[in-house]
């Protein structure tokens, strides 16, 4: 996440129904991470339309939001996680060329020759090849949790889940990565972080 957390984004929904250019502030606290998950998920010309998308339609339905919860954040990843399960085929295409080839056409959208090279060693072609395996429920909260760094009660709450639903959908996820690796959990946990860049 970037800056430092945020209490005040339900004052900032609430202002922004009287005055609409109040949402800006949200757009200025988030659309950096937002963008950075659907890159890492789709590619950088996708992330550009989802985060864009993303607001739109966080701001149509602003009215709507929980005001009862302080945060946006896992509002704004729920909406954005909605938007790439449109874009499944895209992912999964990347995926499973990435499972074949060695080679992340996701990452050369936002790396550098080296950095690809690390990602595309790290990765592993069988933790691509397993990703596209999950169905997208449990590649949502798998990824939410990895690379948007959201908790179990944030996941449930950007998904409109329970947490029970998020914890057996996370534990379902890590199996089947694991038996596809055939690492323990430590290592499918470092390869994830890996190939979001964090290595």
């Amino acid at each position: 996440m970037t800056g430092p957390p945020r209490d005040d984004d339900a004052a900032v929904i609430v202002q922004s129904l009287e005055q609409p250019e109040a949402f800006a502030l949200l757009y200025d606290r988030y659309a950096a991470d937002i963008h950075r998950y659907a890159a890492r998920r789709l590619g950088e010309g996708a992330a550009d339309d989802i985060t864009a998308d993303t607001f739109l339609t966080a701001f149509r339905s602003r009215a709507r939001f929980d005001t009862g919860r302080a945060s946006a954040r896992p509002w704004l990843y729920g909406i954005a996680a909605n938007l790439i399960g449109r874009h499944r085929r895209t992912e999964i295409r990347a995926l499973r060329a990435l499972a074949r080839t060695g080679v992340d056409p996701v990452a050369e959208s936002w790396t550098d020759g080296a950095d690809q090279r690390v990602t595309a060693q790290a990765a592993h072609g069988r933790l691509a090849g397993a990703l596209a395996t999950l169905s997208a429920g449990d590649r949502h909260v798998l990824l939410l949790i990895a690379w948007a760094d959201l908790s179990y009660q944030e996941v449930a709450d950007a998904l409109a889940l329970p947490v029970g639903t998020v914890r057996s959908r996370l534990n379902r996820a890590r199996r089947t990565v694991r038996r596809a690796m055939g690492a323990d959990p430590t290592v499918v946990t470092e390869s994830l972080e890996v190939a979001h860049g964090q290595g």
